[in-house]
């Protein structure tokens, strides 16, 4: 289990409730009065994922959008990895990342329309699964002449281009499970 715990640190941090465990993990082995309400939340801006020790259980739902760092619902804030998500958070995971990409359109749209070349021979397009050579410069070709204002578009402006919204999505998923991508665009590499 990862120990960064929040240390007084205060701001706009919102996350999305992936899970509650009102009577904490089914591993834990501790008589039911020690163990802590648990919610299990993923980061809508930078896909961390975090364990809350919560203060009222009983105000915290699955699919909220909460302040991680709001003392008055959450006593403690534990960055962990994917493997360390219970069933249910996991389960939730890839239809809570698909409707961030939905709601947040403009900005994933934006993934087409700013990404650079990450070396003379790889471009951050070529990261998206299915974008080969020919749709990455179709991509880069039409972006030229104006740059894409939603997944329709993107869709129907290139040709071979079907699903842009779950590209994005599968991409985000592969980011927040594996921890050896050389590069990443959307999910930050955890430190160890």
């Amino acid at each position: 289990m990862s120990n960064d715990e929040h240390d007084g640190e205060t701001g706009d941090h919102t996350a999305v409730v992936l899970d509650v465990l009102l009577h904490g993990r089914s591993g834990d082995d501790r008589p039911q009065y020690q163990k802590e309400p648990l919610a299990y939340a993923l980061d809508t801006e930078s896909f961390d994922l975090y364990e809350l020790v919560l203060e009222d259980p009983s105000e915290i739902s699955i699919a909220d959008y909460i302040d991680i760092y709001d003392t008055e619902q959450i006593q403690r804030v534990s960055e962990i990895d994917y493997e360390e998500l219970p069933g249910g958070a996991t389960s939730e995971l890839e239809y809570v990342i698909e409707d961030l990409v939905t709601e947040q359109e403009q900005r994933f749209v934006d993934v087409y329309n700013d990404a650079q070349p990450i070396t003379l021979r790889l471009h951050q397009l070529n990261l998206l699964p299915g974008i080969g050579k020919k749709l990455r410069n179709d991509i880069l070709d039409e972006r030229k002449r104006k740059p894409f204002g939603s997944f329709d578009e993107l869709e129907s402006r290139i040709s071979g281009l079907h699903s842009p919204r779950e590209v994005l999505v599968e991409r985000i998923m592969e980011e927040i499970r594996e921890d050896d991508l050389k590069y990443r665009m959307f999910v930050r590499e955890r430190d160890e």
